[in-house]
């Protein structure tokens, strides 16, 4: 399902504007990118959390010049299902 889809159907079940759910959805999306920037996890009560994973620094290889490379520890977004939203997929 893509974000058009997502506004489409949204505004057919609220009877909202296309034009007003797409800036709601944008702006929760932002939302989300500037919490997640700002190290801050996102949690919402039975859907799930956007929450931070920390990755280790660790040592790669570049096989092609033979060479090894540091890469440092960052942070990856993921997310957590909540349990409701979990079952309900199963």
């Amino acid at each position: 399902m893509t974000k058009a889809e997502i506004v489409s159907q949204i505004a057919k079940e609220t009877g909202i504007d296309k034009t007003t759910t797409l800036t709601v959805v944008e702006a929760f999306m932002e939302q989300v990118k500037d919490s997640l920037g700002n190290e801050e996890n996102v949690y919402l009560r039975g859907f799930g959390s956007f929450i931070l994973k920390k990755r280790a620094q660790k040592t790669a290889r570049n096989i092609t010049q033979n060479t090894t490379l540091i890469i440092p520890e960052h942070n990856i977004p993921a997310f957590k299902p909540a349990k409701v939203f979990f079952d309900a997929v199963k």
